[in-house]
């Protein structure tokens, strides 16, 4: 899980020594993150219920592999052509080994307790995933050079691999015939994977260009083909059951607006950083390493206990609430570079943080509550494939208002880094409001006692 989140930013610092090295067009360079992210979040829900039928460990090992091996070709790369193909087959083994993940936890940590903390580890290494790939992205590539990114992935994917084969339990899944709906398969991953395509090509193509319109229709319709067929199939991909849980559909839901909220807040601030007060690459992920710290104290020592005493919707709501608040402050922060003080303007920021550390785990724990045993793989991808709509609607839609604000700035007659400033400022704004929406949707979807009426109505 570390590594597959920390391929997903690690690139992010990079990016510029990338394209300097191998000719990257400036729209070119974006596809070395869009091949990872179409690969990766159209396959796990398709990796998810393959982990169920043919046995959760097969696809664990055989995403690892897959993913370790792609990003020796990555790292090797001369061209571009060959570096972004490898980034596609990285997205496919993290999809195949990121879908499954959960699902080997909530079965092998069937009590309560002990599955909250197994949650809170598994949470937390996510989070540290993205804060330290930006850390350990600008030290190798300032240190070393870009290459390093994707060599660092081959210890640690071969280390994984000889744990795994002697550590997990053997499982032969449920058999293909209990759900090889091939044509639920190809809706479902064909209109994801044109849906993400869509929604992170969105600042290329233009919000009403006739290319965004129709894939979007398009991709709209195959999902729509999907549930139709989930319900009249003799052996769906995924049976109606698992969304009939409210806390799971609305734990899923509440995930996809914080996650495409929190972008403005991992990758804009960053940007602030570098564009705005001129920070080097290893330096900002420094700057930002304290919001990895209070997250990851809080994973690993409180949220297991408060979820276990207060519940996991009352402390889903505490942490929306620290995150809304760290996304109002940096609305305020200054455009010019003289007028800025890490500790006044941004270290409550990374303090206030600590409300993912609060959030995830307990979303965690609700997304998986209607998972039985052969279905946990599916519970897995359908979280893991919410998490990742959540980004690439982050991404395309904050970025591009971002930049959309910044260029009517800059026209007015306003500074490089005061217009750069405004439309961060717009981001963080509009985060804050989904947020928002998301807290609403937690206070009124996942009500007190649902769990358990759903788990009875099952």
């Amino acid at each position: 899980m570390l590594m597959t989140v920390l391929d997903g930013s690690i690139v992010t610092v990079a990016m510029p020594a990338i394209q300097a090295d191998l000719g990257f067009t400036p729209a070119g360079l974006s596809w070395i993150v869009n091949a990872y992210l179409i690969a990766f979040g159209s396959l796990l829900l398709l990796a998810g219920r393959l982990g169920d039928l043919i046995g959760r460990k097969r696809m664990f090992l055989a995403g690892t592999a897959v993913f370790t091996a792609a990003s020796l070709l990555a790292a090797v790369a001369t061209t571009p052509a060959v570096l972004v193909a490898a980034r596609f087959l990285q997205g496919v083994g993290s999809a195949a080994a990121s879908a499954v993940g959960l699902g080997i936890l909530v079965t092998l940590f069937t009590g309560p307790r002990e599955r909250a903390k197994a949650i809170a580890v598994f949470s937390f290494t996510g989070a540290a995933g993205a804060s330290i790939g930006q850390v350990l992205g600008g030290v190798l590539t300032d240190a070393l050079a870009w290459n390093w990114i994707f060599l660092i992935n081959l210890p640690i994917g071969i280390a994984t691999l000889l744990v795994a084969l002697p550590a997990l339990p053997g499982d032969r899944g449920l058999g293909l015939r209990s759900g090889a709906d091939a044509l639920g398969a190809l809706l479902v991953t064909g209109g994801l994977m044109l849906g993400i395509h869509t929604v992170v090509t969105l600042q290329e193509s233009g919000a009403t260009s006739v290319r965004t319109l129709g894939g979007g229709a398009l991709a709209l319709a195959l999902l729509a083909g999907f549930a139709v067929r989930q319900v009249t199939a003799a052996t769906p991909l995924m049976p109606p059951r698992i969304l009939r849980s409210r806390s799971v559909s609305g734990a899923n839901l509440v995930q996809m607006l914080m996650v495409a909220a929190l972008f403005s807040f991992q990758i804009l601030v960053a940007l602030y950083l570098q564009n705005v007060l001129g920070y080097g690459a290893a330096r900002t992920g420094l700057a930002m390493l304290p919001a990895a710290a209070v997250i990851g104290v809080v994973s690993l020592t409180v949220s297991a206990r408060l979820n276990a005493r207060f519940g996991e919707r009352r402390v889903l709501l505490a942490g929306l609430v620290l995150l809304t608040g760290a996304l109002g402050l940096l609305t305020r922060l200054p455009g010019r570079p003289e007028q800025a003080d890490y500790l006044t303007d941004l270290l409550p920021v990374m303090l206030l943080a600590a409300g993912f550390g609060l959030a995830l785990p307990a979303l965690t724990s609700l997304g998986m509550s209607g998972a039985k045993a052969e279905d946990a793989g599916l519970a897995s991808g359908l979280f893991n494939t919410t998490q990742q709509i959540g980004m690439a609607l982050g991404v395309a839609v904050l970025s591009t208002l971002a930049a959309t604000r910044t260029e009517s700035l800059t026209a007015a007659g306003r500074p490089a880094g005061e217009a750069l400033t405004g439309g961060y400022h717009l981001a963080f704004a509009l985060g804050a409001v989904v947020l928002l929406a998301a807290l609403g949707v937690a206070a009124t979807v996942l009500r007190p006692g649902r769990a358990a009426a759903d788990g009875s109505a099952d």
